[in-house]
């Protein structure tokens, strides 16, 4: 056992994926508190802006999070590529990122122009709330390429493993944010008062701001003679077709997740009202965990990418499993926390006003639901670290494989039938949610454990 720890000691990665983690966990809880108080401030300016802003923030963020995730691959190729030392060709890839992200801006400016008044009509929500869902999804989608801007340039410095500068620039634009969200929400300090269209602008403007801190130091001169970044300024086909070969899947892996979960939400509210608001309240507390095991996934998909640049999946695995130690240390911390303080932490989120003589209900279904909460949260850690290997390595087409399956036949087809017809009651269905959780984690170990992917380039031999 002594020789088994020593020999642990000598491979473990603890500093290495600290140090490329831990900025990108700061970097997305800016990004986190800039969403959270733009939907503070949105909930205290009337009740139509609180509702419409939801669902078109989910439709847009599904359209971005596959634009970007297609887009942000290219930190797995300069990973392998710096791995390789085959400086030359991040130039190149760095700017097929960029003409995906010219790409992207054009296809959401035209679903911004055609597609928005019917997708929202569709919903059938009321006029008054269609209007604003209307207005803040084009805003959105109209700067989404900014926010693809974002994941391109992002990419290049996380490839590298280098991410304060992502952390800089994502605190920078948080700074930026919220007081002009307060501002022109509110119409504040002289700004005019627009409500929800507010939101969107100062979104926007973040996001701005975000590429304006990320683009420069990449165009420097420094950069400019290691990488050959101008000279490599053309269309790379071979690359291209590359990164859309293991993009997309990838992409689409992280949607279907999202996917996944805005359908448990919808279909949660055909139970009634306290069921959803339970569950609406738990699971904005499990984005306490979800948010540094994503942050952790990015880290050590580069740090995966680059081991295997190098030729030595060993440091993959050792990057790997450190990974999964220190997000176990912080999620069995949250865990006690969640099982042994459960009703003070749903409290929090009660207005006791609002719910009135149904307070006591709300919090004994919360307190139970976050112990449901608090297993897949420990499930999660093992799926996003060994899924994050996998997608460094680009094995993203079992990864879209998995996702799809266990979404159709462990969340949809389940909770379909069992709320529609057989009664099915919300604890039942969030295990589901577990069970969703703890088969990925199950099919990535197993595939992780396969080996397959020790072998695997993007780059190409």
């Amino acid at each position: 056992m002594l020789q088994y720890i020593e020999n642990w000691q000598k491979k473990s990665r603890y500093r290495d994926v600290s140090r490329v983690c831990v900025p990108l966990v700061t970097g997305m809880a800016a990004t986190t508190v800039m969403e959270f108080t733009d939907r503070i401030f949105l909930s205290h300016y009337s009740v139509d802006a609180i509702s419409a802003v939801v669902p078109a923030g989910v439709s847009v963020f599904l359209l971005l999070v596959f634009f970007g995730g297609i887009a942000g691959y290219i930190s797995v190729f300069i990973a392998q590529y710096s791995g390789a030392g085959r400086l030359d060709k991040i130039g190149a890839t760095l700017w097929q990122g960029l003409f995906f992200t010219l790409f992207s801006g054009v296809v959401l400016f035209f679903i911004a122009s055609f597609v928005t008044k019917p997708l929202f009509s569709l919903v059938g929500h009321g006029e008054s709330i269609q209007i604003l869902e209307v207005q803040y999804f084009n805003i959105l989608c109209q700067g989404g390429i900014l926010h693809v801007a974002i994941q391109t340039l992002s990419g290049f410095f996380t490839g590298r493993g280098r991410t304060r500068p992502v952390m800089i620039a994502n605190i920078l634009g948080m700074v930026v944010n919220i007081p002009l969200n307060y501002a022109l929400i509110y119409g504040a300090w002289g700004a005019p008062e627009l409500g929800i269209v507010g939101a969107g602008i100062a979104t926007v403007a973040a996001w701005g701001v975000t590429v304006l801190c990320l683009a420069p130091p990449l165009f420097s001169r420094r950069f400019r003679e290691e990488f050959r970044i101008m000279e490599s300024m053309a269309l790379d086909w071979p690359i291209l077709k590359r990164l859309l070969k293991y993009g997309v899947p990838g992409a689409l892996q992280f949607s279907m997740d999202v996917f996944a979960f805005t359908f448990f939400i919808l279909i949660v509210g055909r139970m009634g009202t306290m069921p959803l608001a339970a569950s609406n309240i738990v699971i904005s507390i499990s984005s306490l965990a979800f948010m540094p095991a994503l942050a952790f996934s990015f880290g050590i998909s580069s740090m995966a990418g680059q081991a295997l640049g190098r030729g030595k999946p060993e440091e993959a695995r050792a990057a790997a499993w450190s990974g999964i130690h220190i997000l176990m240390c912080y999620t069995l911390l949250l865990d006690a926390c969640l099982i042994f303080f459960s009703r003070p932490i749903v409290a929090l989120f009660i207005d006791t006003e609002a719910v009135g003589v149904n307070y006591e209900e709300l919090l004994n279904m919360g307190s139970i639901l976050l112990k449901f909460v608090a297993t897949y949260i420990l499930l999660d850690v093992f799926y996003m670290i060994f899924a994050a290997v996998l997608k460094g390595a680009g094995d993203t087409r079992f990864l879209l494989l998995a996702i799809c399956s266990a979404t159709v036949f462990i969340m949809l087809l389940p909770l379909i039938i069992g709320i529609n017809y057989l009664g099915m009651d919300v604890y039942t269905a969030w295990g589901c949610v577990v069970l969703f959780i703890g088969s990925l984690a199950l099919m990535t170990s197993l595939r992780y454990r396969g080996g397959k992917w020790e072998k695997m380039l993007v780059i190409g031999e």
